[in-house]
């Protein structure tokens, strides 16, 4: 590449994160790479929005049944011809690719994939035998998160994607241990049960809290899943009806910190609307009485994640390394 002055930049294209987007919802990826993506399109000045991923979605199929939406392994996509069978299998859905973009190799990506073989059928599906017709991912929005929610649906039960119960709140990972089990909470196979205080500052670090536990009692009935929202993240293993990277999260005084427990909210997906069902004026009023939390960090390299850190729509880097502008060559003498 340095001989023949292929620069990175010629490589991560809008195409190129097009294509990464393409995959990860023709894998049914993990809604982590939803927030990687975007961080990394940042520091290559490439724009990419949670309305890239939404858009590409409803044009990409799920391809490979794989866990936890699926019924193989990751070991078993591998033999099964891994990524470059899938890769070639997506190549045949008009427009799900750029196969004409440069690549690494100097090459084009079309002619990395081409002939990729796949020697399970049932593990790389073909597009007309796909495990969904839509991407597994869908971006949400709504009066409760205003600049969006992802959720990995095709891991839901599907009697969960268009729902509304009464809210259970918890304010922090440690009280959401302490009480989950706790019958004077009334939680019910219907209730959705909210995390705040997890996300980008909040956590701080947005840890993998989203995938929020189900009440002991409930599992002994046989409740699987429920409707389940929170400003964090989740393992890309993880399953369940569970609304992530509700931004802004609820530290900064995004909307779910206004939530009390009782207050009914409705999850569409098919609509692709998350929406706590207070009125207008209710919810201003609760504005007034919000107080934002005080800092976790006064100084340090704390401090500087806290100032600089942007929200989870926004890809939960530094703002100053994703912000456009050019620095100077080195000067080698």
């Amino acid at each position: 590449m340095v001989w023949e002055d292929l620069a990175i930049g010629q490589v991560l294209t809008t195409e190129a994160f097009e294509d990464a987007v393409a995959t990860v919802l023709a894998l049914g990826g993990s809604t982590n790479a939803v927030i990687h993506l975007i961080a990394m399109a940042g520091r290559c000045g490439v724009p990419l929005s949670l309305e890239d991923f939404d858009e590409i979605s409803r044009r990409v199929p799920v391809l490979a049944n794989i866990r936890p939406s699926g019924a193989y392994l990751m070991e078993d996509f591998y033999y099964a011809g891994g990524l470059p069978g899938l890769l070639g299998r997506l190549a045949q859905v008009p427009g799900a690719l750029h196969p004409d973009r440069l690549t690494v190799s100097g090459g084009t990506f079309g002619e990395q994939i081409a002939d990729a073989p796949v020697h399970d059928e049932d593990v790389i599906r073909s597009p007309d035998n796909a495990l969904a017709t839509e991407g597994g991912v869908a971006v949400l929005r709504g009066n409760l998160a205003p600049d969006g929610a992802v959720i990995k649906h095709i891991a839901a039960e599907p009697r969960l994607l268009k729902h509304t119960g009464p809210a259970v709140v918890f304010d922090d990972y440690h009280e959401l241990q302490k009480r989950i089990n706790d019958p004077s909470l009334s939680i019910t196979a219907d209730s959705v049960i909210v995390l705040r205080n997890a996300g980008p500052q909040g956590g701080p670090g947005m840890p993998e809290y989203g995938m929020l536990p189900i009440p002991d009692y409930l599992l002994t009935q046989g409740v699987r899943d429920m409707v389940r929202i929170s400003d964090a993240r989740m393992s890309g293993t993880s399953y369940g009806a569970c609304v992530l990277h509700v931004a802004p999260e609820s530290w900064v005084g995004g909307p779910l910190a206004l939530v009390r427990s009782g207050d009914l909210i409705t999850l569409d997906v098919p609509a692709r609307e998350l929406r706590l069902e207070v009125n207008d004026r209710e919810l201003a009023a609760r504005r007034t009485q919000w107080r934002r939390p005080q800092k976790k960090f006064e100084r340090g390299y704390g401090a500087l994640y806290s100032e600089q850190v942007t929200q989870a729509d926004q890809g939960c880097d530094f703002e100053f390394l994703s912000r456009p502008g050019r620095n100077p060559e080195p000067d080698p003498q």
